[in-house]
Order: structure tokens, then C-alpha cells, then sequence
């Protein structure tokens, strides 16, 4: 062999062992590419577990404050048909009151209807019940009263306005039960 041939073959077995030296890269290369996909994934995988997951836990959350906001509401108006019933009591009371007035001779009774309409009054209060105020010469709004007949208004000022309240209305907590209900001058 020649020197010529000797330095060929060296130069062809350093090319194929640079060959099979790339090619066990690219098999490594290859390898690490398929073991950092699949990390890749499992990273991704957990990484929808873990917002599936605080997603679920937001929901309860909500959940569970929807619930307790819904049982304290209740809780505050769970009296509300009882109140209802009450209010044409209260307003006998106060149709009673004014009649007893007008008489001179039933100072007695008076007194002893004024004790019974206070002290209904005051456990109705206590159990949430409020009156809600009306004056004449408000101004009407539909939204918080209710108009029964509308009368020509005896002077400019007052039209538009309540001219009398026929009715008191009351809120439960902050829940209107009955709205006031009122003739307004035209």
C-alpha cells in the first residue's frame, strides 16, 4: 500500500468514525427532543390540572358565598309574610287611634289603645319592620309610591307633588313589603 492509499483509508475511517459520531448525536439529540416533549407534556398536563383545579375551587368559593348571602337574606325576611299580614292590624290601630281622639269621653280607652298599638309597634321594629316617611308636598316618584288618584292641586306648587298619604308603607330590612300609597295634585 501505498502512503497515498494508507493516508485515503486513515482520512475515510476518521470520516465514517465523524459520522457515526453525528449520527449517535443526532440519536442522543433525538432521544433528549423526545424526553423533553414528554416532560413538555406532563408540565402542560399539570399545568391544565392545576387552572381545572383553581377554577373548580373559585367556583366554590362563589358558591359557597352566594349560598350564605342567600340564607342571611332569608334569615332577614323570613318574617315577611307574617309582616304582611300585620299591616292592616296596624293600620286599624291607627284608624282606631285617630276616632278615639276626636272622642272627649273615652280618655281611658284611648290610653289603653296607644299602649297596645306602641307596644306592637315596637316588636314589629324590633323584628325589622320600618315605616317608610311620606309627607305631603313631597315630591312623587313611581318608584317609591305608589299613586292611587291623581286630584287637581289646589295651589301651583304641589302639582306633581303628594297631596295626602292614604296609606303608610314599610320596608322589611331593606326590602319594601308594602309601598305608601298616596294621591299626588295635577
Amino acid at each position: 500500500m501505498s502512503k497515498k492509499e494508507k493516508n485515503t483509508d486513515i482520512e475515510q475511517e476518521q470520516i465514517d468514525a465523524t459520522e457515526t459520531e453525528t449520527i449517535d448525536v443526532e440519536n442522543q439529540a433525538e432521544e433528549l427532543v423526545e424526553e423533553l416533549t414528554k416532560e413538555e407534556k406532563l408540565e402542560e398536563e399539570v399545568k391544565q390540572e392545576k387552572e381545572k383545579f383553581l377554577r373548580l375551587f373559585a367556583e366554590f368559593e362563589n358558591y359557597k358565598k352566594r349560598t350564605s348571602k342567600e340564607r342571611l337574606d332569608l334569615f332577614k325576611t323570613a318574617s315577611e309574610e307574617v309582616m304582611v299580614a300585620l299591616l292592616p292590624i296596624i293600620d286599624d290601630f291607627e284608624r282606631a287611634l285617630t276616632h278615639i281622639e276626636e272622642d272627649k269621653e273615652a280618655e281611658e280607652l284611648r290610653k289603653g289603645v296607644v299602649l297596645i298599638y306602641q307596644k306592637m309597634l315596637s316588636t314589629l321594629e324590633q323584628k325589622g319592620l320600618a315605616s317608610i316617611k311620606v309627607e305631603k308636598g313631597d315630591n312623587f316618584n313611581a318608584d317609591n309610591h305608589e299613586a292611587v288618584t291623581q286630584i287637581p292641586a289646589p295651589t301651583d306648587d304641589l302639582k306633581g307633588k303628594i297631596i295626602d298619604v292614604i296609606e303608610k308603607g314599610y320596608k322589611l330590612g331593606e326590602k319594601v313589603i308594602r309601598f305608601p300609597k298616596v294621591v299626588i295634585g295635577q
